[in-house]
């Protein structure tokens, strides 16, 4: 697979030709494209195709695969991303060829570790089943001849290869855990939130991280290196202004082990670089649910990180009891905790939270959570009550035998993971 950054021509084939390259939309991608193409082609195309498969994943665990509303939102989302829809059918040559470049591109940034692979593959497995079962008998048995089933994936073996591109590594290694979406530099709501407000919003409205952080705070009138960066950037992602943030850290950690005169030296200077007041005056984000998924985990006398990855499962439970969550519901997200959707444990806790059976989004960032909780207790967003299925959710997911990792989720913005050069000093004091 060949890259180039001058912007690509388009192949002007004829009819024939492209029928040659592409004569059905489904395949088992047996030969990788030999294609030129440009480095925002090569990233766009991918970025598409990881929306897929996070759509597949999600829709895998919270309806019945094979279901009519299974199979109705997943059409949705492939008609929507440009993919193939109809295999054999519709004369789609761009559909197919980008079915066929972002597969390729995905092979390479998911094969680098055994838990990208079991997740890449359990995914592309789950949207090729329902890609062949809207076949008719005639196109399966025309498929079936197309197609040769001994074929291995010896993409990791191109790796070395690959790897020699200073233009492509780092878009692989992004890709394959990184997040898409608003990055909430940008606060709409400034200056909105009022301080006294804030233990009742982190009731309401923070996701299980951030009620976690909120609540350590509270009890101790401190935290830890790991846990006032992720707090303290969700706070300005929700609209506290630098004044407020100075208000509020320095009224929390007085009441502790910290005077006013340290805190003014020590801490003080942090948060306005956090704010982009100090140092290289960069505006920090908060974090994605991919990053704090991913970050160190929590050791003791921290508070940071996702509970849904790094508590203790009994621990976990005590935690959802004690926040009145239905024991059904503790179940249901113990089962998605269990197979590594921590994100997707995220978004049941959202529902169950809310009364809602349906959250209407995919979940990816806690400022998103808050947000969207936002929008939805204030009458902005329409609540979505859809019948309950027959079976039960311990039923689905016994049927369904899903093997996927932790819900990864994605990003084109390949700034997300070294905008934080520079920010070693933002809270280094414990």
């Amino acid at each position: 697979m060949e890259f180039s950054r001058e912007k690509r021509l388009k192949a002007r084939l004829a009819g024939d030709r492209r029928g040659d390259l592409y004569p059905h939309s489904l395949q088992f991608y047996l030969q990788p494209p030999t294609e030129n193409i440009s480095l925002a082609e090569f990233e766009n195309f991918a970025i598409d195709r990881l929306k897929l498969l996070k759509a597949v994943e999600n829709l895998g665990v919270s309806y019945v695969k094979g279901s009519d509303e299974y199979k109705s939102r997943l059409e949705r989302e492939i008609r929507k991303l440009k993919f193939p829809f109809k295999a054999l059918v519709e004369d789609d040559y761009d559909a197919r060829r980008k079915d066929h470049i972002s597969h390729f591109i995905l092979r390479l940034a998911y094969c680098q570790s055994e838990d990208l692979r079991r997740w890449f593959i359990q995914q592309e497995m789950d949207l090729f089943r329902y890609r062949f079962n809207e076949l008719t008998g005639d196109l399966v048995e025309k498929f079936l001849k197309y197609v040769n089933l001994s074929y291995g994936a010896l993409t990791a073996r191109s790796l070395p290869a690959v790897q020699s591109d200073e233009r492509l590594l780092p878009l692989l290694n992004h890709l394959s855990h990184s997040y898409v979406g608003p990055d909430y530099s940008i606060q709409k709501n400034i200056g909105k939130i009022s301080l006294e407000h804030i233990d009742a919003l982190s009731v309401k409205s923070f996701p299980l991280c951030m009620r976690q952080l909120h609540k350590a705070l509270r009890d101790n009138h401190h935290l830890r290196h790991g846990g006032r960066m992720q707090y303290g950037l969700f706070l300005k992602g929700i609209g506290l202004t630098l004044e407020q943030a100075l208000q509020f850290w320095k009224s929390e950690f007085i009441k502790g082990k910290v005077d006013a005169d340290k805190f003014d030296k020590g801490y003080a200077y942090s948060i306005r670089h956090n704010y982009g007041k100090e140092g290289k005056r960069t505006d920090y984000t908060p974090f994605s649910c991919m990053k704090i998924i991913l970050s160190n985990p929590p050791s003791q006398g921290d508070y940071h990180g996702c509970p849904f990855r790094y508590s203790d499962p009994e621990l976990l439970k005590q935690k959802l009891q004690s926040y009145k969550i239905p024991p059904t519901g503790i179940t249901q997200i113990l089962e998605l905790v269990k197979g590594m959707h921590y994100q997707l444990a995220c978004q049941k806790y959202f529902q169950l939270t809310h009364d809602v059976d349906d959250i209407g989004f995919s979940l990816n960032h806690p400022n998103q959570y808050f947000t969207e909780s936002q929008k939805l207790l204030s009458g902005d967003r329409e609540v979505k009550k859809e019948p309950s299925e027959p079976e039960s959710f311990q039923q689905k997911l016994s049927s369904q035998k899903s093997t996927s990792s932790c819900s990864i989720p994605i990003s084109s913005n390949t700034e997300a993971d070294t905008e934080l050069e520079g920010l070693d000093a933002y809270f280094t004091e414990d």
